[in-house]
């Protein structure tokens, strides 16, 4: 797929400096840019680039000068980074335009779908399902009985969503997802054993929700699993049975949530975290990565550690903990001292 200068410059909304009808069909970084690619400069300390770069077409600030000449073509823009991030979208946008059904996929009988659906090969729709208007299903996507899907979402190759489970509109999910699996429910008896507790809720997932590769929420034991509107989560992320995350949070890959975790909004958790069952996390809350946490947390609290504690106080810690060595040796000579003068 090839785009012209001036077409760049219409949807960006800038000033051409240069040929109107260069043309690129990639991209690429400003360093490593070649014929035929499209490129930005942002950051000043790459401003060295602009001179020797090959690419095509470079989104520069309106501000920008050119100390020197220069072979690339110019569109001048507000916010070259904003702007670079709107025509990788544009472009995202038309890469997965697709449409049709693809054969062979297996669609029950009762499945209702909007249009401009698209369902990729060996895909499975279960018993009364709904889609939404312009959803994309990639091959080998599982939908379960009763799943409800919105308007505008992308399930990457390899989804899986379990019975009942909802998700809202304009949501992505990646590759190899398995929402709705049942929970770790598991009953000790007398003799050892354990005996599964049925686990007959399911998940709800909100709108404008996106999901890493490879991340597992768990179906509720009663009621639902619940990930509330905007919340972003990394790639290989556990979410277990009747967690509940608030709205807008953000959270890092390898992060494991136990059942019944509520965690509030507009929290950022790090990566290789571990939060205990059964706890509340307030809203706004940092958690560093690696941090464990087994209390509950209130609003704006900021911790990190294992178990976690606050984080100005972790790092005074740490401090004294690097010099523990030096701290011992002194007070063993202090205590030989006060021996030896005794």
């Amino acid at each position: 797929m090839k785009f012209t200068a001036s077409q760049i410059a219409e949807i960006l909304e800038g000033k051409i400096v240069g040929d109107p009808e260069a043309e690129v069909s990639e991209l690429a970084k400003i360093e490593e840019g070649a014929k035929g690619a499209l490129t930005f400069l942002s950051n000043p300390k790459y401003n060295s680039y602009i001179y020797t770069t090959k690419a095509s077409i470079t989104i520069v600030n309106e501000d920008f000068k050119p100390e020197q000449p220069i072979q690339t073509t110019l569109i001048k823009v507000k916010d070259a980074y904003k702007a670079f991030s709107k025509l990788l979208e544009y472009y995202n946008q038309v890469k997965l335009n697709k449409s049709g059904i693809e054969q062979p996929s297996f669609i029950s009988e009762d499945v209702e779908y909007g249009e401009d659906i698209y369902l990729g090969a060996f895909s499975y729709v279960g018993r009364k399902v709904k889609i939404g208007k312009n959803v994309k299903i990639y091959p080998n996507v599982y939908l379960g009985d009763n799943v409800k899907i919105g308007d505008d979402v992308i399930l990457f190759s390899g989804v899986k969503i379990y019975s009942d489970c909802i998700v809202g509109s304009n949501c992505v999910i990646h590759s190899g997802v398995i929402v709705g699996a049942d929970g770790f429910g598991f009953s000790p008896e007398e003799d050892g054993k354990y005996a599964k507790v049925p686990q007959i809720g399911n998940v709800i997932i909100e709108d404008d929700v996106e999901i890493g590769a490879g991340t597992t929420i768990d179906r509720a034991t009663l009621g639902s699993t619940i990930i509330r509107k905007g919340v972003k989560l990394d790639n290989q992320i556990q979410i277990a049975h009747n967690v509940e995350i608030g709205e807008h949070t953000a959270i890092a890959a390898q992060t494991g949530i136990a059942g019944s975790t509520k965690i509030g909004k507009n929290c950022l958790i790090g990566g290789q975290v571990g939060i205990a069952g059964h706890l509340y996390i307030g809203d706004r809350v940092r958690i560093q990565a690696q941090s464990g946490i087994g209390r509950n947390l209130k609003d704006d609290e900021t911790l990190q550690g294992s178990p976690a504690i606050g984080y100005n106080d972790y790092y005074k810690s740490y401090i004294h903990f690097k010099n523990l060595p030096k701290i011992v040796d002194s007070i063993e000579q202090l205590r030989k001292k006060i021996e030896n003068n005794g």
